[in-house]
């Protein structure tokens, strides 16, 4: 009875310490965090910033110089085509046209009082002429008279030409009356209001910015800046797609139209202007909106994509040591080699290296071109050590990326 007494309690405690280290090893061994390999689409994209404006923006200036009388629109006032938009006071240019047009009647009389003396004058001549065939008058007096004719002829074309300069002044003066009109050129909305009614503006020098009108607000496009180093990638026609922070759950699409040439160089840093079209039907862009820019440069569809953490993912060397010692005794070779791009994927809880080919990025996936890499497969992105906290040898990289 003894003697089984003593078998049972050796039996017991081979059976604790087998128990013991079965749940040691299972605990001792490494854990990880997987994602799925997927099928989809992917669209790899060049970000800048830009400002949204109008398509046309008209500045409406004055060419004459006066104190504003009146205005009849303001910020946000919709106008059209030769619309009255703002007065400026006409007694100055009024009093003008009237000057021009009595100068004007001045130089018409005098114009026909030149040709009243050439009349005179060629009657003297004709009379001169008889007396002299009849050589009653001497040679000199006929001499005279045919002088003041040529005289009398000259002094009707003179007036003639202050006929002419009098109805230049006059339109001068017309024009210069009309221009205290200030009307709108297009059909459109007042973005900006520069002057108030008794402000005196001045056209000597430089014309003066009275009212910025925006053409048409339907259509806008943004003004972004793309860095010397991804604007080989961009070119006319590509998608567009943009935020702004006053709509920040609504994605706006546009197009690219036109890719300027001339560099602009701000501390060092080279950009390149990318104007693209957008429609803006419901009027929710507004000018001078701030737009965060995604410009398409390429897209593929259905194809296998991996997460851009998996191929971050760098085994920690202790378990490479772990499963190379397991290769070995298991008489396998490359399951858990180090050099070239990989993933490693979670095959009945044993980690395994996959050498891959990747293609296009979208800064969150890439596609992968070649490997033996299948849909659903399950890739490490981060171990867990054996406190339980994530490990990774490598930082993220951020921003899209192409390859």
């Amino acid at each position: 009875m003894k003697r089984k007494l003593i078998i049972g309690t050796a039996l017991l405690l081979v059976l604790t310490i087998a128990i013991y280290f079965a749940l040691s090893n299972r605990d001792s061994a490494p854990k990880f965090r997987t994602q799925k390999a997927i099928r989809g689409d992917i669209s790899a994209s060049v970000t800048s910033t830009g400002t949204l404006s109008a398509v046309t923006t008209v500045t409406v200036g004055t060419q004459v110089s006066g104190t504003i009388k009146s205005i009849y629109v303001d910020f946000n006032s919709p106008v059209k085509k030769g619309q009255l938009i703002a007065q400026i006071d006409p007694d100055i240019f009024e009093a003008q046209v009237n000057q021009s047009k009595a100068n004007l009647s001045l130089a018409r009389a005098n114009l026909l009082k030149s040709e009243a003396s050439l009349v005179d004058a060629e009657r003297n001549l004709s009379r001169y002429k008889l007396l002299f065939e009849k050589d009653l008058v001497a040679k000199s007096e006929y001499d005279t008279a045919l002088t003041n004719v040529e005289t009398a002829r000259a002094q009707v074309l003179a007036s003639k030409a202050q006929v002419e300069q009098s109805m230049a002044a006059l339109r001068i003066a017309e024009i210069n009356l009309a221009h205290t009109r200030i009307e709108s050129p297009v059909d459109g909305v007042v973005v900006s209001r520069n002057v108030d009614v008794g402000q005196t503006v001045a056209a000597s020098f430089q014309t003066p910015t009275l009212f910025s009108i925006a053409q048409d607000l339907t259509k806008m496009q943004v003004i972004s800046s793309v860095v010397e180093a991804d604007i080989g990638s961009v070119q006319k026609g590509q998608s567009v797609e943009f935020t702004v922070d006053a709509h920040r759950e609504l994605v706006f699409k546009g197009k690219v139209s036109e890719v300027r040439i001339a560099p602009i160089t701000v501390q060092n840093v080279v950009t390149y202007e990318v104007i693209i079209l957008v429609d803006n039907p419901e009027h929710k862009l507004k000018p001078g909106m701030t737009a965060n820019v995604s410009i398409i440069v390429d897209s593929k569809q259905d194809i296998l994509k991996v997460p851009n953490a998996a191929i971050r993912f760098r085994m920690p060397e202790s378990v490479v040591q772990s499963l190379k010692q397991q290769d070995a005794q298991q008489g396998q070779r490359g399951q858990s080699g180090t050099g070239g791009s990989a993933l490693w994927v979670l095959e009945e809880d044993t980690p395994k290296r996959i050498p891959i080919k990747t293609g296009l990025s979208d800064g969150q996936f890439t596609e992968v071109l070649s490997g033996d890499i299948k849909e659903g497969a399950n890739l490490i992105v981060g171990y867990l050590s054996k406190r339980g906290s994530q490990t990774q040898t490598r930082p993220p990289q951020s921003g899209p990326r192409m390859f």
